[in-house]
This record gives C-alpha cells, structure tokens and sequence, in this order.
C-alpha cells in the first residue's frame, strides 16, 4: 500500500494563500518584499565598495602621482574576471539590457545566482578602481529578486514581468534614495506599461526600498546641493544651449561605447587578452586622470559644492596635474574625452559594472566647463553658477544616455534635493533627448535588442509581436507530398488531409513547393489521369519563406509584400518545418493582447 506523501510547511503556507489572499493581495505583499531586500543589497553593495577603496587608496598622496593607480585597477577586473568565469560562469554584463532580454524574451525569468554575484562582482570592479557605476549591477540583483520571489509563490508571467520592474524600481530608489525615480526610470527604461495594476506595487517597492535607505543611511539627499544664486530666466539661451551638448556628448559617448564594445568583441575567445588590453588601457587613464578611479562620486560632489578655485583645483589632486591650475578646463575636457574608453576598458576587459555613475560623472563636468567657459568668453555680459550648471549637466546627459528624460528630471532633483531649479532641469533634460533621437533612436541599453527585433516598446503592436513567439504560431497539420507522387496517390493523401496547401519536400527535408488543391480539383476525380501526372507537373513555388529565427514583425512584413494567407516555415537548416497562416498569427495576437493589457 502506497504511502501518502505530507506536504512541506511551503506547500502548506502556498495552499493557504491560494484560499485566504487574492493575486493582487499578494502582489502588494511581495512587492513590499522586494523593496526591502534590494535596498539591503543596495547598501550592502555601496557599503563594500567603499571599504574596499578606502581600504587601498586612504594613503594615497595629494601632491603628486600615485604608482599604484596602474596596478589597482588591472588586479580588480582580474578578480572580477576568475570570479565570473570560474565560480558564476554565466554573462552578467549589461545588467539593465538583461532585464529587457528577459522581460521580452525570457518570460521575466532571471537566473537566481544574479541576486548576489552582480554585487559581488561590481564591488569588486568599483573598489579596485573600474570606471564603471554600480546602479546597473543593483538593477539586475533588484530584478532577479523580483523574478525569483514571484517564481517561488507560483506567479504567472505577467505578474512576473510586474516584480521584475518592481526590483528594478527598489534598486534605483534604494541605492539613490529616489523613489519617483525609481518609478519613472521601471516605466521609461524597462517599458512597463503604467496601469493601475501595476502603478501601485511598484509605488510600494520604491516608498520601502526608500524608507530602509533613509533608516540606514539618513533622509539627507545623497549629494549635498545649496543653491547659492536663484535662477534668472535670461539664462534660458545657455540652458538650451547646454542641453543641446549635453546631447552630442551622450551621442559621443554611446557611439564610442559601441565601437570599443565591437573591439574587445573580437577577443571574447581569449579573455586574458582583453584583460590586458581593457587593464592597460584603464590603469595608464586613472594614473593620468584619477577622477576616473570608481564612479566618480567625490568629484561630482566637488563640482557641486565647490564655490572658489582652490576648491575646484583639488580636483586634480593625485595627480601629475596638481597645483596646475591655469589647465583646470583642459583637463576636465579631457576627462570628459576619455571617459568613455575607461568605462569601455573596464567592462570590455572583463570588470562588471553600469553607465549610470558615468552618465552623472560626464553631465556634471559637462555643465561645469560650459558655464566656465562662458563666463570666461563673457556671452551675454551674464554670469553663469558653475555648480547649477553641473546639476543641470547631469540630468541632460542621463537624459541623452538613457533616452529618458523623466528620468534624468526626477532623479537629479531627488539626489541633490535641487527642486529649485525644476524648469531648467526640465528645459535641459528635454533638449539633449531630443537632440540624440536624432542621431539615435534608440537608448543606448536598448539598441542591441532593437536589432534583433526583441525589444518592448511602449508601441503596443510591436510590443505585442515582440512578445509572440514564432514557434507558438507554426501549424504542421499539412499532409506532405514526394515530387514523384503520381496523381492518384496525391488524391489519396488529399482524402485525409484536413487542409488545402500540400507542401512537397524531398528527400533531404527541403521544401520543393506546394500543391493548392485549387489548381488539381477540376481532374482530381478523373481516374484515367492518375498514373499520368505526377506532384511535380502542379507544384508551385511558395511566395516566401519564413526562417524560425524571424521576428514576428518581420513576418508581418513579409505577409504583407505577399498578400498569402500561410507561409512556409523553415528551420535553421533550411529544412521544411511546418506553416504559418494569418487566422493563427490574428488568434495569438489578440490573446497576447488581452494578457499583456488586462488589469
């Protein structure tokens, strides 16, 4: 007599929950979970990648350059790179680009190692001085979290797809004590459509991952910002202007990303070649530039508190530059040009870390050397703050980068407490997005998906394309047919086939052509024909091919240009796989539409 098995406390409590707490119950409750443990990791994160810089660099001399500035950072992607490819041995990189994979393509499923080996890898990357940031590691720590805690409560995809936007919120309000960012930045970058449904789990996730960070770490802005001059409306012209470098910084900094990301491409084979090439390459920058060393934090805090030269001149402290304060312009300039391939060395070598520090890093110098410069030419016989200008730098690049300027609005008012100067956060964060999309139409997280056709977009259409498979719409209920068939063995087949399109293949599983039972039916009845024709003399090309790595879109497309109504479907051999018909695409697009949209 078989024994029953007792169920374990787990599968009691989930029982217990599917009687006594509604879906949306517990959404909200796990939500609120999620806020919590990604703020604990955030501030675990920020905690061990300052010990670990203050820990090699507190010793460090002002005056002069400091030697270890070349071995520091090549140590720190070496450790980064044993870490990821012997003990994680999975791609962590691009962690905001992975969040959008996985919600378009992966059914918001994210591996449970990246609740913790992103945090780990990015400390230690940062610490030793990569010139990377580490809100984008905490994102995709935040989402896997999300992913993962509603995996275990037996979720559905769309509520998956829900608690992984609402770690990512957790992540940018925990780490940045910014809630409404947090919000906007899950809705513009992530491209989670704003419902009802889905508008308060992730308040909740932001207030909490907020609320711990202030428990923590105090409710003081996390860069301390005093406006010491208002804002005159005159200084609109050089708001506008600013925001429109601000764009054509972020264009030069996304293009030169991708090409340097397309150089150590070419090396993924051998690792150890792109970290002595990405290790040399950072180690000689942060010895000539060590405001590159880690997120870049201290000198954003500089620029903005700042108010005399000899404040601003420290910037160049560590340096071969110190005390050369007639160069300061120049070797902001400099920094703001070799940014870009610090960063790139540092991910491209094999360190892990995201672009959000050196989006703020890189907008705040930005606005810092436009307003000097003017003040130096005198434009406009009108003095420009340099530190209102560095926050207003910020949010435009941020704005540029991430093609979201909500987010750059919200975010830089809440990390500086800088409310005052609203309207010309908004004037620039609108203008440099603006002059990017010109350029570039998408962010750059999401241009690799975009061409591949996987992106979600806040277009319904494609994002509901984006999110039918090819392989759900494939029908293979089609009798096939050999070339050498004769007539009466094709009306064989016809008399238990339950469609009209026989596709003929050959020997080899390629398809030759089809049979419209159309083009036989005035002599499929006549016998004395059955030995004299064969499938061949009625074969007919198909009007296109569909290959099973097709985009949804593209197939659209390409039902279009043809006006059929089924298409063949090939694999990725070229072999004959089945057919796609409209009525299946039209069925499966409006049930995808009712899951994606139902609150």
């Amino acid at each position: 007599m078989a024994t029953s098995v007792k169920p374990t406390l787990f599968q009691r409590l989930l029982l217990w929950r599917e009687t006594h707490v509604s879906e949306k119950q517990m959404l909200l409750v796990l939500s609120f979970l999620v806020g919590i443990f990604t703020a604990v990791a955030a501030l675990l994160l920020k905690t061990l990648i300052h010990l670990i810089e203050r820990f090699l660099t507190d010793n460090f001399d002002s005056d002069g350059a400091n030697w270890l500035y070349l071995l520091y950072p090549v140590v720190g992607i070496l450790l980064t790179m044993l870490f990821i490819r012997y003990i994680v041995r999975d791609d962590i990189s691009h962690g905001v680009t992975r969040i959008l994979y996985a919600i378009s393509q992966k059914k918001a499923r994210i591996k449970r190692h990246n609740m913790v080996t992103s945090v780990i890898a990015s400390a230690i990357t940062i610490g030793f001085g990569g010139s990377v940031g580490a809100e984008a590691p905490i994102v995709l720590t935040g989402s896997a979290i999300g992913s993962n805690l509603g995996r275990l409560f037996k979720l559905d995809h769309k509520k998956l797809m829900l608690l992984v936007g609402c770690g990512a919120a957790g992540a940018v309000a925990g780490i940045f004590k910014a809630p409404i960012a947090g919000l906007v930045f899950t809705i513009e970058v992530l491209m989670i459509d704003l419902t009802m449904a889905s508008l308060l789990p992730l308040l909740v996730s932001c207030i909490t991952a907020a609320t711990v960070s202030y428990i923590f770490t105090g409710t003081e802005a996390m860069f301390k910002f005093n406006m010491d001059h208002a804002f005159a409306m005159e200084r609109i012209p050089h708001v506008i202007l600013l925001g429109v470098i601000c764009g054509l910084v972020s264009l030069y900094f996304t293009r030169a990303m991708n090409a340097c990301e397309n150089m150590f491409r070419h090396f993924s084979q051998n690792p150890y070649i792109k970290l002595l090439i990405g290790g040399v390459i950072l180690s000689i920058l942060i010895f000539i530039f060590p405001p590159l060393y880690g997120e870049g934090y201290s000198t954003i805090e500089l620029l903005l508190n700042g108010s005399a030269e000899e404040e601003w001149n420290t910037v160049m402290n560590n340096s071969l530059f110190y005390g050369l304060g007639d160069v300061l312009i120049l070797y902001l300039v400099l920094i703001i040009t070799f940014k870009v391939f610090a960063s790139s060395a540092t991910n491209g070598g094999g360190g892990c870390g995201g672009i959000f520090a050196p989006s703020l890093f890189l907008g705040c110098i930005t606005g810092f050397v436009w307003a000097r410069v003017c003040n130096m030419a005198a434009v406009g016989n009108i003095m420009l703050t340099e530190k209102n200008f560095a926050l207003l730098g910020m949010a435009g690049l941020m704005s540029g980068v991430m093609h979201a300027p909500l987010t750059g609005i919200f975010l830089i008012a809440e990390l500086t407490g800088g409310y005052d100067l609203f309207l010309p956060l908004m004037i620039t964060s609108v203008v440099a997005y603006l002059t990017i999309v010109v350029f570039e139409p998408h962010s750059i997280y999401s241009m690799r998906l975009a061409k591949k056709g996987e992106l979600l977009t806040h277009h319904k259409d494609r994002t509901v394309l984006t999110l039918m498979k090819v392989e759900s719409v494939v029908e293979t209920n089609f009798e096939t047919v050999d070339p050498d068939m004769d007539l009466g063995q094709l009306v064989n087949v016809i008399s238990r086939a339950k469609r009209n399109i026989f596709p003929v293949v050959g020997g080899d599983g390629v398809l030759l052509g089809v049979v419209q039972m159309d083009d036989i039916r005035n002599i499929m009845f006549r016998q004395e024909l059955y030995h004299r024709f064969t499938v061949s003399r009625f074969m007919t090309a198909a009007p296109c091919r569909l290959s099973i790595n097709d985009s949804m879109e593209v197939i659209m497309r390409k039902f279009d240009e043809t006006n059929a109504w089924n298409l063949p479907v090939d694999d990725a051999d070229g072999k004959y796989m089945g057919f796609v018909s409209k009525s299946k695409v039209f069925a499966t697009y409006r049930q995808v539409l009712v899951d994606f949209s139902e609150d």
